[in-house]
């Protein structure tokens, strides 16, 4: 029998985050501890073919075995590029948060 390891599968959206714990056996991947975890019940926009995934904020593929204690995180698409918005403040001439003026 193979030893379990315990890992966090996350996934936020502006109004509810979802931190499930799960135990899986030694060497599984990140997709197989998401898949374990329920959550894709929970949120049905994830699409696994197209959300990005990163283990403590550090970009992984789905394939990615884990590690007992791992925190596998599951990202939403970005609204906006934000060096689209950056370039268009600047472009705009407004003042950034730290008071000066974007070149």
């Amino acid at each position: 029998m193979s030893a379990l390891i315990k890992v966090e599968v996350v996934y936020a959206t502006p109004a509810v985050q979802k931190l499930m714990t799960v135990q899986v056996p030694a060497g599984s991947n990140a997709e197989a501890a998401i898949r374990a975890s329920g959550i894709l019940d929970f949120f049905h926009e994830i699409d696994l073919g197209v959300n990005k995934i990163g283990i403590f904020s550090k970009a992984c593929k789905l394939d990615t075995v884990l590690r007992a204690q791992d925190r596998v995180e599951i990202y939403r698409a970005l609204l906006a590029d934000p060096k689209e918005i950056r370039r268009q403040r600047a472009l705009e001439g407004k003042v950034t948060k730290k008071g000066g003026t974007t070149i």
